[in-house]
């Protein structure tokens, strides 16, 4: 008997979507297919397929208003903030385009005498891309055009939250004349997941998601010899210095604290605030969180939509009763959101003081519309490296330098390793800050370099984008 995928849309516990679970027998298909159709998509000119992907954008959104709101049914993001995620695709995608001849021109390693020396990127392969639900296109395009633009296949593989999407991907490509074969998606278990990534057909795996789901990757691929790319989750940190514009800075890390429900490999979860400003900062961020509107995310004033399932919300609740039964503060009555309830995905924001940090390995990678607050003294070299990362300064000088103390301790002592970039609250007359403190983004252009002279034979090159405003 077929295994079925089941939607259930948070907004209202409804099944959204059905389909059936791809099987072994069709991963070979898929997989069978994609060779032959790799390997003529990687003979046209850039020029050529950048011209089909460019199309299949222009398909993609010009159906926003649609895919917008699938995605507020699938996930439960509010239907105000869900078109922001079709405008940050079209971005990135664009992006990507532009530069894609600069990226994947060849290199040039300097003359020598008697020698004609070229470094010449070519496509992997198959490439699986595995997305999550949480920003199911923006986490899907930073794999899948890339991989695309240097000429491989692509199978990808979406969230059982948010299936649609790959179909989206699929109409898109189809529309603007992309070869069949070249992109596919599959609807899988998690056991074929783990099949599709260790086939020795896939020359590359790119997944986002949870530490663990990146640990999963890496047993999956650990026998063959496919490279792979891993975002993992994280508990982004964030500093406030006692110079900071105060009221940006709660403007900002309230927003990156519950903007999506929390659920965001990059939101704000452990603030930090130099002690002559904490009162002060944390009375804001309260009086700021109690003007969210906790209800269906259909409705366009909801502000705060359901977390993406029950079981999420309750292990939520467990985490903040562990937390208080350990002597931290809860600011926020949950009373104050009517919609917040027991045993349904609406869960009210929180904000949480006094906490005991021993607790936090087992928050790492956990999404939840909550947020830390401590008083920290100003910076200076005693600051503890699990402080990463925000902060505020009239010299830029000063904020330059924080980075770069903080950069090589990126990642949470004894917890996760999900890599995660410092969030910078800056007066807006030195920095330009982005509604969402969401730092920058990288990308990979998936390709061998080859060089028979110089023995190089795989490089996937990394690209920093700017950050980018949803």
């Amino acid at each position: 008997m077929t295994d079925i995928l089941r939607t259930i849309s948070p907004v209202d516990g409804r099944i959204y979507v059905e389909r059936p679970l791809e099987t072994p027998a069709g991963i070979d298909r898929a997989l069978d297919a994609a060779q032959p159709a790799q390997r003529a998509w990687a003979s046209l000119t850039l020029a050529a397929r950048c011209a089909i992907l460019d199309r299949a954008v222009d398909a993609f959104v010009a159906k926003a208003n649609d895919l917008a709101a699938e995605i507020t049914w699938q996930m439960g993001r509010p239907i105000r903030h869900s078109p922001g995620e079709i405008r940050g695709f079209e971005e990135r995608a664009r992006f990507m385009l532009q530069l894609a001849p600069e990226a994947l021109a060849a290199v040039q390693p300097g003359d020598k005498a008697g020698f004609q020396r070229q470094i010449k990127r070519v496509p992997l392969g198959i490439v699986a891309v595995v997305a999550p639900w949480n920003y199911p296109y923006l986490t899907a395009v930073n794999a899948v055009l890339p991989a695309l633009i240097a000429g491989n296949a692509v199978v990808l593989k979406a969230s059982h939250q948010t299936p649609l999407c790959a179909e989206r991907f699929l109409e898109a490509f189809a529309s603007a004349g992309l070869p069949a074969g070249v992109f596919q998606y599959l609807h899988l278990s998690h056991a074929d997941t783990a099949r599709l990534m260790g086939d020795r057909r896939v020359a590359g795996v790119c997944f986002t998601g949870s530490v663990s789901g990146g640990r999963a990757v890496v047993a999956a691929t650990a026998a063959g010899f496919a490279t792979s790319g891993l975002e993992l989750g994280g508990k982004d940190p964030a500093y406030v210095r006692a110079d900071a514009d105060l009221a940006h800075a709660i403007d900002t890390l309230t927003d990156g604290a519950f903007y999506n429900a929390g659920q965001s490999c990059c939101g704000i979860k452990r603030i930090y605030v130099a002690a002559p400003r904490y009162e002060e900062f944390v009375a804001g961020v309260v009086d700021l969180t109690r003007k969210y509107r906790l209800g269906s995310p259909l409705d366009p004033e909801t502000t705060l939509g359901p977390v993406v399932r029950t079981s999420a919300a309750e292990a939520v609740r467990a985490q903040v009763r562990e937390a208080v039964s350990r002597g931290a503060r809860q600011l926020i009555d949950e009373t104050w959101f009517a919609a917040s309830a027991a045993g349904t995905p609406y869960l009210a924001p929180q904000v949480l003081v006094d906490v005991d940090h021993s607790i936090l390995p087992k928050r790492c990678g956990s999404r939840e519309p909550s947020s830390m607050a401590r008083p920290y003294p100003q910076h200076d070299n005693s600051i503890h490296p699990s402080a990463c990362a925000c902060t505020g300064s009239n010299e830029l000088s000063d904020c330059k330098s924080l980075c770069q103390y903080l950069l090589p301790f990126q990642v949470l002592p004894h917890s996760c390793r999900g890599a995660y970039w410092p969030h910078l609250v800056l007066p807006r007359s030195i920095w330009r800050i982005h509604t969402k403190p969401q730092g920058a983004y990288l990308f990979h252009f998936h390709c061998h370099l080859h060089s028979p002279l110089l023995w190089d034979d795989q490089y996937s090159p990394q690209w920093l984008l700017p950050p980018i405003k949803i």
